[in-house]
């Protein structure tokens, strides 16, 4: 069969999007730099028209910018459609990684819940109850001892309505102890004087001791 219809060529692999798009950039970028050394002779021709008279010599010069002009929006055009090939390109490849993104979290999801489904069948719920009920118990077992071990002796028994008495007593013995106001006036008592104060003795106008009357004194004998 294969020497009457021929032996099947291979079929060749799809080209590479990242490849296909890298390719159309650099077709793009080559593109634009023609357009920038078109701007740069339009530029130039502006100039001179700005310093030529009117005439054959300016009209002539006008007709190689116009010739110019159209070249660079011929080239625009092809740059502007390559750049939107791109971009098109650029959003086919984002959709088709997002989906293997998606299709390879769906799978780990799957792998995942099949990890814990193992993981959950060693898992005994009944043993954990017991284990629960245990520590529960080993939990009032160890209370008991802590009560046995504070266990007082040798109290004598008292009355609880004489201790709450001698307690609402000793709460007012407190209550007067805790007045300290009396403090306050101790220390706003001015100090004692160090020194007995100087006795003077009253004189009249002409310098001589009188009494509490103001009569001369008559002086000791």
């Amino acid at each position: 069969m294969n020497r009457i219809f021929g032996k099947a060529k291979p079929k060749e692999p799809p080209p590479d999007m990242n490849d296909v798009i890298k390719g159309v950039d650099s077709r793009a970028e080559t593109i634009e730099k023609k357009i920038q050394r078109l701007d740069g002779e339009l530029k130039k021709y502006k100039d001179q028209m700005a310093t030529m008279r009117e005439g054959p010599a300016k009209n002539n010069i006008k007709q190689k910018a116009m010739r110019v002009l159209k070249q660079r929006k011929m080239y625009e055009e092809q740059a502007l459609n390559l750049r939107q090939q791109s971009f098109n390109m650029e959003q086919a490849n984002f959709a088709t990684q997002s989906l293997k993104d998606t299709q390879a979290t769906v799978v780990a999801m799957k792998a995942g819940v099949k990890q814990m489904q193992q993981e959950f069948k060693k898992i005994n719920i009944n043993q954990i109850e017991d284990i629960q009920d245990d520590m529960a118990d080993m939990l009032e077992m160890h209370e008991e001892v802590q009560e046995a071990l504070g266990r007082t002796y040798g109290m004598p028994e008292i009355d609880d309505d004489e201790l709450a008495a001698e307690l609402d007593a000793l709460g007012d013995e407190i209550g007067l102890d805790d007045d300290t106001t009396y403090l306050d006036d101790a220390v706003k008592v001015p100090d004692a004087p160090i020194k007995d104060p100087e006795t003077k003795p009253n004189k009249n106008k002409d310098g001589i001791p009188v009494d509490e009357f103001g009569l001369p004194q008559i002086p000791a004998s």
